[in-house]
């Protein structure tokens, strides 16, 4: 009787075990940093940017202290950056160097946070904002990184900068100057002068203030 018990004890066991090994065969395994880094780097090659950022993004997730963080932290940036996602690619690169500081990739990253917002100078309702953040941006990568190669590539962007500034300003002193608010309008030809000299414009400033001043002195 003892040895029934025995054996039924024991098939249940043996039952009992190889369902749990069959259940352990069926959950998927999750792949390794590496895996998922191959995974991003691939899908960013391809241009897939959305792809790879949900794979660098599942290294932050699963893996944060993996040696493949770094990688993801960087390459979430970039392909917002590609995306044109640009907020979110300066939330990402501003992450990165904080996170990171004394990494090697920082002159690249505060390059590319500058590059973010030069990307959007063109844009009429932003022009102003973006065209100082990324005068700025650049030039704490100067003072930073003063011989570094992305440094040298960085006074371009300024100068292209400054002179959408120049003709921001000159624009609205146009406005102003049409909409016969001329004393406003001389303030705005006289700050192209002052701050914004040999850039294009200062010529068409001297010409308005002028006009401004025959208009001033007519009222």
């Amino acid at each position: 009787m003892n040895g029934k018990i025995i054996y039924v004890v024991f098939l249940f066991c043996f039952i009992a075990f190889a369902c749990q090994g069959c259940a352990a065969l069926n959950i998927k395994k999750e792949p390794t940093a590496e895996e998922y880094a191959s995974e991003g780097m691939s899908a960013y090659k391809d241009k897939e940017f959305k792809k790879a950022i949900e794979s660098f993004q599942k290294i932050k997730d699963w893996y944060p202290f993996s040696k493949y963080s770094v990688l993801a932290d960087l390459k979430i940036a970039d392909s917002h950056y590609k995306l044109k996602q640009y907020n979110e690619a300066v939330a990402a690169y501003e992450e990165f160097e904080k996170l990171h500081p004394a990494n090697e990739a920082v002159p690249y990253v505060i390059f590319q946070t500058g590059l973010c917002y030069f990307e959007q100078v063109d844009i009429p309702d932003r022009q102003q904002a973006t065209a100082r953040k990324a005068i700025e941006t650049f030039a704490r990568l100067n003072k930073l990184f003063p011989k570094d190669k992305y440094a040298l590539k960085t006074h371009e962007y300024i100068n292209t900068c400054y002179k959408s500034l120049a003709k921001s300003e000159l624009g609205i002193g146009i406005f102003y100057y049409k909409s016969k608010h001329h004393k406003a309008a001389l303030h705005r030809f006289k700050n192209v002068l002052a701050r914004y000299p040999d850039l294009g414009v200062h010529h068409e400033a001297i010409g308005y203030i002028a006009k401004c001043e025959i208009a001033i002195k007519k009222k």
